[in-house]
């Protein structure tokens, strides 16, 4: 059994995900990429999910409830500034149910994944913010968030990944 982690915010509680809260991650994305509009690429699966969270442990999860009920996630993992020569801390995904916005769980999930980068002696806690929504912007940068806007992200997946692999 999972240790809550009580916070500021009344009835809300924290908790890392195990296992057997898969099916909830899969349908928190699922939720996260509706709102996004990017439902049509989630290709994730609860055995692929499985396989990357508790047997590779390549990334973790931390669960928000709302007197007991989950209602929201952050989804992160360790990245490397060589510049800093420290670990960072990578948010890939943050979701609070539509339902349960403006209550300041967003906000609570960020402060402990804030708390959590210390802890670990990271040099920096990041995610990346779609241009069009404009209300985390505000949010992110209401909270001192400094957006990177001189970097271009440039991603290879999908058979360019493939083809430059065979570059080797």
């Amino acid at each position: 059994m999972n240790v809550k982690i009580e916070t500021r915010i009344e009835d809300v509680t924290l908790r890392l995900a195990e296992e057997k809260d898969i099916s909830l991650i899969l349908r928190f994305i699922k939720e996260l990429a509706d709102y996004e509009e990017l439902l049509h690429e989630v290709v994730a699966t609860e055995e692929i999910l499985r396989e990357s969270l508790f047997e590779r442990k390549a990334a973790e999860v931390v669960i928000a409830e709302f007197k007991g009920e989950p209602v929201g996630f952050a989804l992160f993992f360790h990245n490397f500034s060589t510049f800093l020569g420290r670990p960072g801390l990578y948010l890939e995904d943050l979701y609070v149910q539509p339902q349960m916005r403006g209550k300041g769980i967003g906000k609570l999930l960020l402060a402990y994944l804030a708390k959590l980068a210390i802890e670990r002696g990271c040099g920096r806690f990041e995610w990346w913010c779609l241009d069009w929504n404009k209300s985390s912007i505000d949010f992110y940068k209401s909270i001192g968030a400094i957006p990177m806007d001189e970097w271009t992200v440039y991603r290879v997946c999908d058979k360019a990944l493939v083809d430059l692999a065979e570059e080797f």
